[in-house]
C-alpha cells in the first residue's frame, strides 16, 4: 500500500507515480494545486497530521 499524499482528493503516492509515467508530468499535482487555490480542500480536517 502506498502512502497517501492527498487526503482531500484521495490520492496516494502510487497514483502520482502512475500519473507521471503516463503524462510525463504530474497532472494530479496540478489538479490538487488548482482545487486548493479555489478553496476546495480542507487539509487541516482531512489529513491526520493536520496539514
Amino acid at each position: 500500500m502506498s502512502e497517501k499524499i492527498c487526503y482531500c482528493f484521495n490520492y496516494a503516492e502510487a497514483d502520482l507515480v502512475e500519473d507521471v509515467l503516463e503524462n510525463d508530468r504530474s497532472t494530479i499535482m496540478e489538479r490538487i494545486i488548482a482545487e486548493s487555490k479555489k478553496g476546495n480542500c480542507d487539509c487541516k480536517k482531512n489529513n491526520p497530521r493536520g496539514r
